[in-house]
């Protein structure tokens, strides 16, 4: 399996490329933040074909390209891909402008595609979406947003991975002071759906670099706040 990291946007938001047989074969691609052309770029010089797409959570800085992805690997006359929300995040997708205060005008400057996906498909918590090969567990965890998904994923012969989106990060939890973030939502959501996973589980944030569940348990300080 090959993973593909791209750091984009003014967030740098981090956005994922999964494929199970590495360049020239299916793949995955886990959040699109507003650089589409960039994550286009990657699935052409490595001769990767897009078959889903799977969106955290509903902010402007993961959801911002997700159209002109979808339409741009579209382009060829290739079917629909699917993007993959959870519906209490579905009308940032389908407004990102509308719902991205001041950074909506970021996006009208950049003159992306912000029409909404043709092919928009909801999320339940524990549900499997499948592609390329590879099977995506969504574990849905409110608290930096009422959608906020965790996708979880497991292939043999690796260490199972975790692409916790704005829920959890290297040393930090997700920011709940935005609309529809919860303090108390995100904690009851790590106790009951992140923190039971295994230590040896592998995390790619949202933003900045990858850890594992077992070292964020022994040392993120709000972690240890929340078990003390």
């Amino acid at each position: 399996m090959r993973i593909w990291e791209l750091s984009l946007w003014l967030a740098e938001t981090n956005s994922y490329v999964v494929a199970a047989d590495g360049p020239g074969g299916e793949c995955v691609l886990v959040d699109a933040p507003p650089d589409p052309r960039a994550i286009l770029e990657l699935l052409g010089r490595n001769g990767l074909r897009l078959v889903a797409l799977l969106s955290t959570h509903g902010h402007v800085d993961h959801i911002g390209g997700v159209s002109s992805v979808v339409r741009g690997v579209a382009a060829d006359g290739s079917p629909a891909v699917p993007v993959h929300i959870h519906d209490e995040d579905r009308h940032m997708l389908l407004d990102p402008i509308g719902t991205s205060g001041a950074f909506g005008g970021y996006l009208a400057q950049e003159s992306l595609d912000v029409r909404p996906p043709e092919r928009i498909e909801g999320l339940d918590d524990g549900q499997v979406v499948r592609g390329a090969g590879l099977a995506f567990t969504a574990i849905h965890t409110p608290g930096h947003t009422r959608g906020s998904v965790c996708f979880r994923l497991a292939v043999d012969g690796e260490a199972p991975m975790l692409f916790s989106g704005d829920h959890l990060f290297a040393g930090s939890i997700g920011r709940t002071d935005l609309p529809g973030g919860s303090y108390e939502a995100l904690v009851a959501s790590m106790h009951e759906k992140v923190l039971p996973l295994e230590d040896e589980l592998v995390v790619l944030p949202g933003h900045g670099r990858r850890t594992t569940l077992g070292h964020e348990r022994r040392t993120n300080p709000f972690i240890l706040q929340m078990l003390g």
